[in-house]
């Protein structure tokens, strides 16, 4: 198997933590976000719509992160999907979730709006506008998920450690660019700190880190 991917990719990393936690045999081949590699001819015949991760499994592709990590572990038969029906749907329910709820708002509408070129707004009115509904809709969701999915009891949003954890820590980490303070939600400090615990996590991350360095400097509207 071949995942192309970008270590920086929000979506990249999840199944990159998976593939290294659960030693899975696969390649992994770099397309440079930073030069537009994405957007080129050659990327483009693999994957119509431009965008990481890719996972190439013979002549078998999928293009979607969430159903990547679901691939993988039926692949390796891992208990991060579980074949309970009711346990398989609170993992299901909770990727729908981050990816369409909470990453909604809080990638496309707070984060990288401000990070990246291409996601601004071509006007001041518009941008500010964005990213002030990013940020109040970003509150709500990060409540939800620090009241209700996690909750005090719970060190993972599934209840067992799931292919959900490692969804979700890659978006809700992307905050980490802007340099959000996530003590305001003490269960999602605590389930961010077992994630970060994980034995690939500071490997996978390290790109990434490294990118969350480089804005420092910069003022963000944030959380």
């Amino acid at each position: 198997m071949k995942l192309y991917m970008h270590p920086a990719s929000t979506t990249c990393r999840p199944v990159m933590q998976f593939i290294a936690d659960n030693k899975i045999p696969v390649e992994e081949q770099v397309v440079d976000l930073f030069k537009g590699e994405h957007h080129g001819e050659a990327y483009r015949r693999v994957n119509p719509n431009r965008l990481v991760p890719l996972l190439e499994d013979g002549d078998f592709r999928l293009s979607e992160s969430a159903t990547i990590l679901r691939y993988l572990a039926e692949t390796i038969n891992s208990p991060a999907y579980p074949k309970d029906l009711r346990k398989r749907a609170k993992v299901d329910e909770m990727l729908d979730w981050f990816n369409s709820n909470f990453y909604r708002d809080w990638g496309y509408g707070l984060v990288y709006p401000q990070v990246f070129p291409q996601h601004k707004r071509a006007e001041a009115a518009a941008q500010s506008a964005t990213v002030a509904w990013g940020l109040d809709k970003s509150k709500h969701w990060l409540q939800v998920l620090n009241d209700h999915w996690l909750g005090a009891s719970k060190t993972y949003v599934a209840g067992e450690l799931s292919i959900a954890d490692y969804f979700g820590i890659g978006l809700v980490t992307a905050g980490e660019l802007i340099h959000c303070d996530f003590k305001p939600y003490p269960n999602i400090a605590r389930w961010i700190a077992a994630m970060k615990a994980r034995p690939s996590y500071a490997d996978v991350y390290k790109v990434f880190n490294g990118f969350v360095e480089s804005t420092k400097s910069q003022e963000f509207a944030r959380i």
